[in-house]
């Protein structure tokens, strides 16, 4: 094995050791997730830049089940052209617009039996702290999976200093080191390959996996997307469009009142 590989999956196992160091933090992020689903209603979860990522690993994708509202704003996100219409120029400027934020949850009729996560890995870009913070004005808690190392390393885009952590009820750390990248090689001053989206998926398929026995154990086992080769064709359809319909039917809540309050 080359030594970059070798470097690369050696920090990772330092990532599962930091995971796996947050259990008592996982199982009471479950613990609300489960509790948000059982009640009917919807785990929000939202990421700008790549921590759309995690966002996606969470719901919809194989061994996923409805409960989750993923929150993806394009705009902040779309990020293969690069250059040019829709690149990352914009998308990084936007990240930081205060009041996009209250723009997007605008959408949502939330409650407070509704929980949230939040991924950003340095918790510092504008948006998704104001995500945070409003998320928790409308009584929502929320749990941010941030790279603590990283965060403590940068300064907050906000005039007043606060970070994502600030606003969070509960906060899991990936494990990444400051400025992400864990690789350094001979000939390059900069490090390369990143490892919060490896930390990230971890905990978001941790906290997954808890959420699914718990529900279980609660006499409501998910729609979980499945694939034709576990469970043959027909199956594997019928429980796409279950999981399908469960979702739209759940997101339908969130629509259901928007703008009341604010009419009367």
């Amino acid at each position: 094995m080359s030594q970059p590989t070798r470097d690369y999956l050696s920090q990772c196992r330092h990532l599962i050791e930091a995971v796996a160091a947050q259990e008592a933090a996982i199982q009471q992020a479950a613990d609300w997730f489960a509790e948000t689903i059982l009640a009917g209603r919807m785990v929000h979860v939202f990421g700008s830049g790549h921590s759309r990522i995690m966002v996606e690993e969470m719901w919809p994708r194989y061994g996923s089940f409805p409960g989750f509202n993923p929150i993806v704003e394009l705009s902040l996100t779309f990020h293969n052209p690069v250059v040019g219409a829709n690149g990352q120029r914009q998308a990084m400027f936007l990240e930081n617009v205060s009041g996009l934020a209250e723009r997007i949850l605008r959408n949502f009729a939330l409650s407070p039996a509704d929980s949230a996560m939040v991924i950003s890995s340095s918790g510092c870009n504008i948006v998704p702290i104001e995500i945070a913070e409003q998320f928790r004005t409308r009584g929502v808690r929320v749990v941010a999976i941030i790279s603590t190392d990283h965060g403590e390393a940068t300064a907050s885009k906000r005039p007043d200093g606060k970070k994502l952590q600030d606003f969070a009820n509960l906060v899991l750390d990936t494990g990444a080191p400051a400025g992400d990248a864990m690789v350094r090689v001979p000939g390059l001053d900069t490090p390369v390959a990143p490892g919060s989206t490896v930390g990230g998926c971890m905990i978001v398929n941790c906290i997954k996996a808890e959420v699914a026995a718990r529900l279980a154990a609660a006499g409501q086992p998910p729609k979980v997307l499945s694939g034709a080769a576990i469970v043959g064709d027909e199956r594997s359809v019928r429980l796409f469009e279950a999981a399908y319909d469960e979702h739209a039917r759940r997101l339908a809540k969130l629509y259901a009142t928007v703008g009341e309050q604010g009419e009367k």
